[in-house]
């Protein structure tokens, strides 16, 4: 029999290595500021060949207009 989990219904954000709850802002806030120490070559993503052009092409487009890398791939040599 597997383990059932219950689906998180608040954002938890990691103060001091313990999760805690947190509001939808705070939590996004905490994302974006992520994303923004990481840019340029630091930053890296991986797309799928299987997935549709649309998604494929946000993926890209994201990569390099808004974390200024050109560091995309999307696996079409498997």
């Amino acid at each position: 029999m597997s383990k059932r989990y219950a689906r998180l219904t608040e954002p938890l954000v990691r103060d001091g290595g313990v999760l805690r709850q947190a509001t939808w802002d705070e939590a996004l806030d905490r994302a974006a500021a992520g994303f923004a120490s990481h840019r340029g070559n630091a930053f890296g993503m991986f797309s799928c060949s299987k997935a549709t052009n649309e998604t494929n092409y946000v993926a890209q487009k994201f990569t390099r207009t808004v974390q200024a890398s050109n560091n995309i791939d999307s696996c079409n040599r498997t």
